[in-house]
């Protein structure tokens, strides 16, 4: 890794005593960076540094060029996601991971790929609690990428699919089992009723993730996001279709304080 002036500061705050050796490493450690020739300049210690692994974004990339970024952040930090992978760029990545004995795992409703170097490792369980409710089953392929996101951060997800407000009968006995959990996150499209409905029923933080469903009049998901920026009820909210972000930031928010 070239030196930069951070890592000289941490350096020098080391060799003056103002660190500990292992804090210094840490440090160092989150801001390792790796080019891939004229390709790429991966971000290797974002997981040190942020507390989440490194996500790369299928949508727009090459296909070769997305299979050597991932295996080869695989390869070097242990552990690499892929969101929103076409069967093309499936193929590719896979192929090459086959040959550098990099293990793949495929979730097909969220197209998210994880690779690992270690077949056998799982995420050490943090202590959080994430529920993912859906008001249709159009919402599933979003929700699913904001689950293996929190799965992939420690979290335990819980789920209920398929519990939208045209039925809101069908919304209670769905939250009873999830009550205890530490953060909702709520995907909906259309007009995007679910998440204030949630709100206001539950004591814990609630994300609202607007789906691109819906047609006409601001369909695409842009009625959803804006009914949920206006809910009466406390909610944050994320872009549409942003599942990683919901995730990432629901698990956030869950494993403060679970963590020794």
């Amino acid at each position: 890794m070239p030196s930069n002036k951070t890592l000289q500061d941490v350096l020098v705050r080391f060799r003056n005593g103002e660190v500990t050796l292992e804090a210094a490493s840490e440090e160092i450690e989150g801001l390792r960076l790796e080019r891939l020739g004229e390709l790429a300049c991966m971000d290797i210690g974002r997981e040190v540094r942020c507390g989440m692994p490194e996500v790369v974004l299928a949508e727009g990339k090459d296909a070769g060029h997305l299979a050597e970024i991932a295996v080869r952040h695989a390869e070097v930090a242990g552990r690499c996601i892929v969101t929103r992978v076409t069967p093309g760029q499936l193929w590719r990545i896979q192929d090459l991971a086959g040959t550098r004995s990099i293990h793949t795992d495929y979730r097909e409703a969220g197209r998210i790929l994880v690779l690992q170097k270690d077949a056998g490792a799982v995420p050490e369980r943090t202590g959080g609690t994430v529920s993912v409710i859906t008001a249709g089953t159009s919402d599933i392929r979003v929700a699913e990428e904001a689950k293996v996101i929190a799965e992939q951060m420690g979290c335990e997800v819980r789920s209920a699919y398929d519990v939208g407000a045209a039925g809101i009968h069908r919304l209670f006995p769905a939250l009873k089992p999830l009550i205890g959990s530490d953060v909702f996150i709520v995907c909906a499209g259309r007009e995007g009723t679910l998440p204030a409905i949630v709100a206001g029923l539950v004591d814990k933080p609630v994300i609202g993730v607007p789906v691109s469903t819906g047609y006409g009049y601001m369909g695409g998901g842009q009625a959803a996001l804006a009914s949920m920026l206006q809910s009466c009820s406390v909610i944050a909210v994320v872009n549409i279709d942003a599942g990683f972000t919901a995730g990432a930031f629901a698990a956030r928010v869950a494993n403060r304080g679970k963590v020794p």
